[in-house]
């Protein structure tokens, strides 16, 4: 692809690898067009919609005139895939800090789950995990928390347009999610623990759709470093 494509502007799906953040998937991409494609080192590029570092999955990167499209693409729809842990919770809901509390399990069956999933489909009220990076009194939540202030969160409308239930495997419970922009699956797994008259986590997660993109579709940063002609780092 050219440098008039990429300033024209193009949508790049790339498959996150966990433990990178959304920022770093887009600095190395940004460093990987201006220093092989010869990009001016002011070029626009953004990403549409993070994904936490313990997350993987599709990242939609735009380029050029593309990065108009941001706040369009963010509102589409998105499909998750991943596990909760039944039975603990943790402060930030995910595997980012050590269980704080352990939960009975015993009364917990197929049928309790597949019921509990009804309540969450539709329009739903959630609150964003105190680990996340929303502005509050002008400081990031997870900043909050990091300094073990206690704050107000204050929750959201969102809506669940689909919930699978794929696997149970207990603790394990692995799902199938469609929501609206702003979902937390977070928080969904700490409700949906909370709705089971027990606790859960989430401890995997995988972004697979963003509207009509699919991670099928998508290729991991190495894998485009190395179509760019550079050794893979």
């Amino acid at each position: 692809m050219t440098t008039e494509e990429y300033l024209d502007g193009q949508i790049l799906l790339i498959d996150k690898p966990l433990k990178w953040s959304s920022f770093q998937a887009v600095n190395k991409l940004k460093y990987l067009l201006i220093n092989k494609v010869g990009l001016p080192k002011k070029f626009k590029i953004g990403h549409a919609g993070t994904l936490d570092p313990l997350a993987t999955g599709l990242l939609l990167i735009c380029t050029g005139k593309f990065t108009k499209k941001i706040a369009e693409l963010q509102g589409q729809a998105k499909e998750y895939t991943g596990t909760f842990h039944i039975g603990a919770t943790t402060p930030s809901y995910d595997l980012e800090t050590e269980i704080d509390a352990t939960f009975p399990t015993a009364h917990i069956d197929e049928a309790l789950i597949h019921e509990t999933v009804k309540q969450f489909l539709g329009e739903i009220d959630q609150k964003p995990p105190i680990f996340s990076a929303i502005k509050k009194d002008g400081k990031r939540l997870y900043e909050h928390a990091r300094a073990g202030e206690e704050i107000e969160i204050s929750s959201r409308k969102t809506t669940i347009h689909e919930f699978e239930i794929t696997r149970i495997a207990l603790p394990e419970i692995d799902f199938r999610v469609v929501c609206s922009k702003g979902t937390y699956i977070r928080s969904l797994a700490f409700d949906f623990g909370k709705a089971l008259n027990s606790g859960s986590h989430l401890t995997v997660l995988r972004r697979t759709k963003i509207g009509d993109f699919d991670v099928k579709n998508a290729i991991d940063v190495n894998l485009f470093e190395e179509s760019l002609g550079l050794n893979a780092k």
